[in-house]
């Protein structure tokens, strides 16, 4: 590191030491308003962020998903927030993306799960760790890089988006087809201590079996739809030994998984459950064809029940999502982001894959770079994230932001 570089690392490092009490305030406002996702109603979330961004002379430009698009994918509103800070001609766009959506709080929490409270040096609260902890990490990387008060080029972007639970189509994916954004680089929501340059594809099919219903006392006079439905979670099930043979050569990524997560059926006890519905997801590492990956799952449920009188079956694909993999142009991000850990840190972070999914595939998808990097733990399950008591520790988040700004000075200064 260059004597200007280390002269400049320090001055963020001050800025954000400094401002550190208004980042963790800002983080509070912004975990207390409920997102959950479903039901999906985030528009005010976005324009609460849009109202706190004011505050810092910034304009978050709101485009508001149309509502019978919003409707049509099972959520209630979405407006994707923008702000843009363009700086000297001659330098890269750089965007960072964070999501605001988050999964419903669910049972067993000892904190208020929309309280944002504050105990033994962590910060509780649904989406501290994935991912509205990076709206803070973000906003005040930014704002401490235009603290410096030197010239920059290029631009920043930020991209705060309310569609990652279902899938991001409506989010980033919305973003990038409408054309209102096309950055050459992306940093999107992730930890601390890693930086993941690939992620699995997942598939998430719905399965309907139909039979006919019939009276319990008279099971004769029905087709058990259940029963069918059985077959097709054995042959589900029955596939999880051979996927475990198929091993990624991506570092952080296992093998495949495959799973049932949610079963529905039937109207009462006494009576042969004439519908069931199924709800399964597939995940497929790097290597992995989706395409084809999606021909053998069919395959699999119609085979399990071919033949079956009375029965027949409906498949229909929720989701799709491709996997994150490196593109040109990603390693100097990933440089500058190891280099700056290992001075704030004091340890350095792998480069790696990870076996969850992310909408920051969508800027791949259109040849974006694009790498996850953000505040959190060494680990996923060390944060509680989608789980009862989700925290982020302070401590974590003010070296985020650290990282994150010296950065963006090693990508944007001149």
């Amino acid at each position: 590191m260059s004597t200007v570089q280390a002269d400049m690392a320090a001055r963020l490092s001050d800025w954000i030491d400094q401002h550190f009490d208004e980042e963790v305030a800002f983080l509070q406002k912004v975990v207390q308003q409920p997102t959950d996702t479903p039901p999906g109603n985030n528009a005010p979330h976005a324009e609460l962020v849009a109202q706190l961004l004011t505050d810092y002379g910034w304009q978050a430009e709101k485009h508001a998903v149309p509502a019978d698009q919003v409707a049509a994918y099972g959520m209630q509103s979405i407006t994707n927030l923008i702000v843009r800070r363009p700086y000297g001609a001659g330098g890269p766009t750089v965007a960072l993306n964070a999501h605001g959506d988050v999964v419903p709080p669910g049972e067993n929490w000892t904190y208020p799960p929309y309280g944002g409270q504050i105990d033994n040096g962590h910060i509780y609260g649904r989406a501290t760790a994935v991912s509205k902890g990076d709206f803070a990490t973000y906003v005040f990387a930014t704002r401490a890089l235009e603290a410096l008060g030197v010239p920059l080029k290029g631009q920043l972007e930020l991209h705060f988006t309310y569609d990652e639970e279902f899938g991001g189509l409506l989010g980033p994916g919305w973003l990038l087809e409408q054309g209102l954004s096309r950055p050459d680089l992306v940093i999107a929501a992730g930890f601390s201590y890693q930086i993941v340059t690939a992620h699995n594809a997942c598939l998430q099919l719905e399965i309907t079996v139909h039979g006919k219903s019939g009276h319990g006392a008279m099971p004769e006079t029905g087709v058990d739809a259940l029963q069918a439905a059985s077959k097709i979670l054995n042959a589900i099930y029955g596939q999880l030994p051979e996927l475990k043979k198929t091993k990624s050569q991506v570092p952080g990524i296992g093998s495949p998984t495959m799973l049932i997560g949610r079963i529905d059926g039937g109207t009462n006890t006494n009576v042969v459950p004439g519908n069931v519905v199924m709800k399964m997801d597939r995940r497929m590492i790097p290597e992995e064809d989706p395409v084809a990956v999606e021909a053998q799952v069919r395959a699999l449920i119609e085979d399990a029940v071919r033949g079956e009188p009375g029965i027949s079956i409906e498949i229909r694909r929720l989701l799709l999502s491709q996997a994150l993999r490196p593109l040109p142009g990603a390693a100097e991000l990933v440089a500058s982001l190891q280099k700056n850990a290992l001075a704030i840190l004091g340890e350095a972070i792998p480069a790696q894959g990870t076996p969850l999914y992310a909408d920051a595939r969508l800027y791949g998808e259109h040849g974006i770079p694009a790498v996850l990097y953000g505040a959190g733990p060494r680990s996923v399950p060390e944060s509680n994230a989608k789980k009862a008591d989700e925290r982020l520790a302070l401590d974590d988040l003010r070296k985020a932001s650290k990282i994150v700004a010296m950065t963006l000075f090693d990508l944007l200064g001149r």
